[in-house]
């Protein structure tokens, strides 16, 4: 079976499946990895960024192997096993669905007037303190969550599967777990962590940029502002601390005239964001609705642009 078939069928079962909570997700298991790898390599590497380094190169190098020997193994037993392999690991590395679902319950809790819901919903989201939050600042958050993880949840690993099917999809997975277990500037990770974080931003990085003129297409289709889009991704889109996270966040903000970022709260400490987007509008509830639409609109695109281009290619 051609990698691009393998790939429609495995974002087509995201988009049916999401992810359901008995599925023994690979995610789980290699962030469970990363955390057990820590202590021992604290413990017999003193310097904490080559203890780091060697974490990350474990894990991803473990999570190639493991991939590898899946499909080949499968594939010896029958070629249909190994096609069946390889589309259910290629459909755990997306999250559509899953994150489309995390986004609507919020939104359903604000339409509810439950604003305790809606707060509890969206920190499972976001890192920021939300127990505080206002009905708008929950939609804001919800929004923002949807347009960074467009990029490491959905796009990303389209991107790498299409080069290299599911073993690069999973290695990218591997990177991006690991920046999401250890990637923190904090007094703990602020070295221990080095190694993951610069791998996500090197591994983000195209995938960003292909991204992000793509969420214009897709606002031009869907009846957003392309135009705006494009023009607030290229003034805002280096404004955020991660090198590519705000480019997708301002090109969301710019498609659907609203404004992103701005103050929040972490550990009770208030921290003053840069701001994306223009706010031609006041963002409401229903930016939660429009958010999830550029999400899905941008992932067909860049599906079916790039394994199209790979089809005529290969």
């Amino acid at each position: 079976m051609r990698l691009e078939i393998q790939i429609l069928a495995a974002f087509g079962l995201d988009l049916l499946l999401g992810d359901p909570r008995w599925f023994p997700h690979p995610v789980r298991w290699i962030g469970r990895f990363a955390v057990t790898l820590e202590k021992p390599l604290r413990r017999m590497i003193p310097n904490e960024r080559i203890a780091g380094i060697t974490a990350a190169s474990l894990v991803v190098g473990l999570t190639g192997l493991i991939t590898y020997a899946l499909i080949s193994g499968s594939s010896r037993m029958h070629p249909y096993a190994g096609n069946a392999v390889s589309i259910v690991l290629l459909y755990t590395t997306f999250a559509s669905r899953d994150l489309a679902k995390h986004s609507y319950r919020v939104y359903r809790a604000l339409r509810q007037k439950d604003l305790g819901e809606a707060r509890r919903c969206v920190s499972m989201l976001v890192g920021r303190d939300t127990d505080q939050l206002n009905e708008r600042d929950v939609s804001r958050a919800a929004v923002e969550s949807v347009a960074e993880n467009l990029v490491d949840g959905i796009t990303a690993p389209l991107f790498f599967a299409i080069l290299g099917g599911p073993l690069a999809a999973m290695m990218y997975k591997a990177v991006s777990t690991l920046d999401s277990t250890f990637g923190y500037k904090d007094e703990r990770y602020l070295y221990f962590g080095w190694a993951s974080a610069r791998l996500d931003d090197v591994a983000n990085y195209l995938p960003a940029r292909v991204t992000a003129p793509l969420i214009a297409a897709a606002a031009a289709i869907l009846g957003f502002r392309p135009l705006n889009c494009l023009r607030i991704c290229l003034r805002d889109g280096r404004k955020h601390a991660s090198p590519n996270a705000g480019l997708s966040e301002a090109a969301v903000a710019g498609a659907l005239g609203v404004q992103l970022g701005g103050v929040n709260y972490y550990g009770g400490e208030r921290y003053e964001g840069n701001y994306f987007g223009d706010p031609l509008r006041s963002l409401d509830t229903r930016d939660i609705l429009s958010a999830n639409q550029l999400m899905l609109g941008t992932a067909i695109l860049f599906l079916l642009l790039f394994a199209g281009v790979r089809a005529a290619i290969v």
